[in-house]
């Protein structure tokens, strides 16, 4: 084994923890100490009030390490570097006055201006969309009362319980520093190794590695605000919240073959879908939905509310829709507005409020930190995209680009000049004030016993999913682990499957060519087997139900048929879907009634991963000319093979014989014949997949 491969078997759990490997150093290695040398006793936990309690600002050790961590890069975003950002709207469609006072949730049908940033986490911003990652989800809204950051993902949960194991997530994901790849890639050792010694993330491998992980768009995944927080009313009574972004346009993925063929196609693809549906009056929508819940329900339900790694099930506590999110604009200037807006999970406004979550505590205090260092100073919010769109007043003055200073002679409070020249003033009544929550217990670097299932959910969350999408599941973990040189890390993870689904497991360990099952892993608490499945947590039962805000790949020859094609178009039009038309050379083909049609595609620069179902429509002598050309037959190939629907016009036979599939054409590969064809056709695609083909063209289906 190379040396840079050795392990230390020196890791031991702490009692009382929630299942986290603690790594001692043995007598004559190195200690693990802060900058200053000082040696550290815990580098897993946080510095708390009581088990559950707040993180406190006394812990010199997780500020230092975050700190470090939050001034990693300059001048891009250490983590969530890719982005891409639109502005538009909130609407309030039921509200919430009685379960809180913020001014966002008051008034039914007031609109509050947005925007939205998506991204994703481990590339840097010159990384490819369709990476399998998790996808940030960050809204800005300007209320009344102040921005609100809703600084989400479109994965309900997290790797890690606290904060304090950010650095090491993020190192262990991004590219080695030795050799500084792969890039947006988590296919690799340091990765698999940091997560095969944390237990804590087995709930979000099982979500990274299912096909929430490559969205076919930003518009058709969901959103999560991940933590539990607190809503307030005027009586000053709390209320927990979940917060949910629910996608109007329906769930809908790509596999993996054809993201990694996209991103060969076009590494831009989510950019350009979301720039090219908005300019086109598709408006991307959202539901703001909530689920709410008292201290009763958090104190009944089988998980702690305040653990990042765990969901509320929607069928134990349904989903509240509350508001609807539009976008409806793209940004004048990338770099001004999506590349400078600074969102922090601090910024609330009066009637929301956080909890104790240690994840969440952390990111409180890592983010306005991270602003500081990455737009170069204290007045980001000068910025126009970050600037508030209510009154702004403070003594707040100076530093690096400041743009509006305090007008006059008072630049401080308390001062006796009266309200015109002394300038603002506190308002206890209007002004934001913390839920008194009162802490209790000692000052502890723990995990509460209540966070140490690491399993079930995970478990929850495989069987919720249809077997094609437990088959992708298998696949990825797979395909990851194969690309992991070390063979004691692949078969630890397959230990943590273990205690997840013995079936994975097994499929996993054989995909890997492990000689036998390793023992499961040691559980900090065995896993449930009598949680049911959640239907919410299915991508393929909560898709699409027509073919609207889709599109259609049309290929295209000489002397193709004319009246085919035009109604072809008006029904792909009429379905709310756009088309392009793929052809031999992009100046375009001449139809059989003598009609020149422009292509958006030529062929080598337009395969069919880049649509959601294709049509060849194409003459005999198109087909029989096509037919020879290695890209087209690519072009029919991998549309059956990612089980899209195709639709053939009879001079389309010689392409698929010469791509090998004449013989194995199913219901989902229509005939395209007449005008009526193509209306049938635009009809059946709105199902997007036909999943069963997957099946009968994948080896590892065998």
């Amino acid at each position: 084994m190379p040396a840079d491969a050795q392990i230390s078997n020196s890791y031991a759990q702490p009692q009382g923890t929630g299942g986290e490997t603690q790594q001692v150093a043995a007598e004559g290695e190195t200690v693990l100490t802060s900058q200053q040398g000082v040696p550290i006793a815990d580098d897993q936990n946080s510095l708390k009030q009581g088990q559950r309690g707040p993180t406190l600002l006394e812990d010199f050790h997780f500020r230092e390490k975050i700190f470090h961590f939050d001034h990693e890069r300059i001048p891009e975003r250490v983590v969530h570097a890719r982005g891409y950002g639109a502005h538009g709207f909130f609407e309030l469609t039921d509200s919430l006055a009685d379960i809180t006072r913020a001014d966002i949730f008051q008034r039914v049908g007031e609109r509050t201006p947005a925007f939205v940033r998506f991204s994703t986490v481990a590339g840097s911003k010159g990384s490819f969309d369709l990476a399998r990652d998790v996808r940030g989800f960050a809204v800005k809204l300007y209320t009344r009362e102040g921005n609100w950051d809703l600084v989400g993902n479109n994965i309900p949960v997290f790797f890690i319980q606290d904060a304090i194991k950010f650095p090491d997530l993020i190192h262990a994901a991004k590219p080695a520093p030795d050799r500084a790849f792969p890039q947006a890639q988590t296919a690799h050792d340091n990765f698999w190794d940091f997560i095969s010694l944390t237990p804590e993330s087995m709930h979000m491998v099982m979500w990274i590695m299912s096909d929430r992980a490559i969205p076919r768009s930003f518009r058709t995944m969901e959103g999560f605000g991940v933590h539990t927080f607190r809503l307030v009313n005027e009586a000053g009574v709390s209320t927990f919240v979940k917060f949910h972004w629910k996608p109007k346009q329906g769930l809908q993925s790509v596999v993996w073959n054809e993201a990694v063929k996209i991103n060969g196609a076009d590494p831009d693809f989510h950019r350009r879908d979301l720039w090219d549906a908005i300019n086109g009056g598709d408006f991307p929508e959202w539901e703001l939905g909530v689920q709410i819940f008292d201290q009763v329900f958090a104190d009944s339900f089988d998980f702690d509310v305040l653990d990042a790694t765990k969901i509320i099930p929607e069928e134990i506590l349904p989903v509240r829709t509350v508001g609807r999110l539009v976008l409806d604009r793209v940004v004048d200037n990338f770099f001004a507005e999506t590349e400078q807006v600074a969102f922090c999970t601090q910024n609330i406004v009066p009637g929301i409020d956080f909890t104790n979550d240690p994840l969440l505590q952390g990111r409180n205090f890592s983010y306005l930190d991270t602003q500081l260092k990455r737009l170069g100073g204290p007045n980001f919010t000068h910025i126009p995209i970050n600037a508030p769109k209510c009154p702004v007043a403070h003594f707040q003055q100076d530093g690096h680009m400041a743009m509006v200073n305090p007008v006059g002679r008072v630049n401080y409070e308390p001062n006796s000049w009266g309200p015109t020249i002394g300038g603002p003033r506190t308002d206890p009544l209007r002004g934001f004030g913390s839920f008194a929550a009162e802490p209790e217990g000692e000052k502890l670097r723990i995990r509460p016993e209540s966070f140490a299932d690491h399993y079930s959910q995970a478990r929850q969350f495989y069987i919720s999913q249809l077997p094609i999408e437990q088959k992708h599941v298998a696949d990825a973990l797979v395909f990851e682990l194969s690309k992991v040189e070390r063979p004691d890390i692949r078969a630890r993870m397959v230990s943590h499957l273990r205690n997840i689904d013995e079936e994975l497991a097994a499929k996993v360990a054989e995909g890997l060519g492990l000689p036998e099952l390793p023992e499961p892993a040691q559980a900090a608490k065995p896993t449930r087997t009598d949680l049911p499945p959640s239907d919410a947590l299915s991508i393929v039962k909560n898709g699409p139900a027509t073919f609207k805000g889709r599109k259609l790949g049309i290929l295209l020859s000489d002397g193709a048929d004319a009246a085919v094609y035009n109604a072809l178009v008006k029904a792909v039009e009429k379905a709310g879907a756009v088309y392009e038309v793929i052809a031999a050379r992009v100046g375009g083909v001449t139809l059989g009634d003598g009609t020149r049609v422009a292509a958006k595609q030529k062929i080598d620069g337009g395969p069919s991963v880049l649509y959601d179902a294709v049509a060849i429509l194409v003459s005999e002598d198109g087909g029989l000319l096509l037919s020879t050309d290695a890209t087209a037959q690519d072009f029919v190939r991998d549309a059956f093979r990612h089980g899209k629907f195709i639709a053939l016009s009879p001079g389309a036979e010689p392409i698929f014989m010469k791509g090998g599939i004449a013989e194995d054409l199913d219901e989902a590969c229509l005939k395209l014949g007449s005008a009526k064809d193509a209306a049938a056709f635009v009809d059946a695609i709105a199902a997007l997949r036909h999943w069963p083909r997957e099946l009968k063209v994948d080896l590892d289906a065998k």
